[in-house]
């Protein structure tokens, strides 16, 4: 668990910074750097989605888990529980109006980033069967840096993301010792191309292309184990 928590304070640390930073960039700035981040994280997406090993097998994950995403609706879950910290951080009307903090849009696109990525699969991956955290010390350090630039666009919602990181890779870190078994290199490959799938989905949302419910496409990343035991 040390990596997902080092992962976690870190993009608490980088929150900090984006609120510093957020008072003094105007609203083109921020635009700015929002559209560019997304061509990274685009980048970050076709780069993970490349290195799947079974291009069938990742069109099957992604049909089922839609499927399975649809039925329960992550997306209206996820988008509720910000909207409900939203109202209570805004308060009454009066200061609705006087500021508009954007919790929801800010908790639901950064967790998207930060938990559907190939490096936290793998990441967690790594610490629950090696104890190894390089990774996650990596993907802190990204995290990190990109929570500061979320900050300064989206505000404090980007914070909220580091409970989905600990609740999110903590849960794969605890449990990779129990699906030792069934973790192969290409169970794990696949799992990788499917996040960066979501991820390329998240870049899309981000430029203002689409409106993918990339919430409800997350059950996708881990139907690659059960489809090995079949």
């Amino acid at each position: 668990m040390l990596g997902t928590i080092v992962n976690a304070l870190a993009i608490i640390g980088g929150c900090l910074a984006g609120l510093i930073v957020k008072g003094r960039l105007t609203e083109k700035i921020s635009s700015t750097i929002m559209n560019g981040l997304a061509l990274c994280v685009l980048y970050i997406g076709i780069s993970g989605a490349l290195k799947g090993k079974d291009t069938l097998e990742i069109i099957i994950c992604i049909a089922l888990g839609a499927l399975i995403g649809e039925i329960i609706d992550l997306d209206k879950r996820l988008n509720d529980l910000g909207d409900m910290i939203e109202n209570k951080i805004n308060g009454n009307k009066k200061n609705k109006e006087k500021e508009k903090i954007s919790i929801s849009e800010g908790f639901v696109t950064s967790s998207l980033l930060f938990c559907v990525g190939a490096m936290a699969v793998v990441g967690s991956l790594e610490s629950g069967l090696q104890g190894n955290h390089t990774t996650l010390f990596a993907k802190s350090i990204l995290d990190g840096v990109s929570a500061i630039i979320f900050t300064s666009s989206l505000g404090i919602g980007v914070m909220l993301s580091s409970v989905a990181i600990l609740i999110y890779q903590g849960s794969i870190t605890l449990l990779a010792g129990c699906l030792s078994t069934v973790l192969t290199d290409s169970v794990i490959s696949n799992m990788s191309a499917v996040g960066s799938l979501l991820i390329v989905g998240l870049a899309f949302n981000m430029l203002g292309v689409t409106k993918i419910k990339v919430a409800n496409l997350l059950p996708a990343i881990f139907i690659p184990i059960i489809y090995t035991l079949f």
